[in-house]
């Protein structure tokens, strides 16, 4: 797995982990995205991303390390209808 250290390593391996986890999405897009630690030398990265399945959109949390990209934590903050 590659380091991910920028936004567009952020964007990349967030699109990868939800198509492993949810299958193919609509409308994917990285909502906001802050450095673990906040101060000091950071660590990993926490991403919240939005994306559409089945007519639903979904909100989910990940966590991933800066050092090789894993994954360590996948949250799902909320599903609901779109208006």
């Amino acid at each position: 797995m590659q380091d991910v250290s920028t936004q567009e390593d952020i964007d990349r391996e967030s699109k990868r982990v939800i198509n492993a986890l949810y299958g193919d999405v609509s409308d994917f897009r990285v909502n906001e995205t802050f450095q673990i630690p906040e101060k000091g030398p950071r660590e990993a990265w926490d991403v919240q991303v939005n994306f559409m399945l089945n007519a639903l959109k979904y909100t989910v949390d990940l966590e991933i390390q800066e050092k090789e990209g894993h994954v360590t934590s996948a949250r799902l903050i909320d599903t609901m209808t779109p208006l």
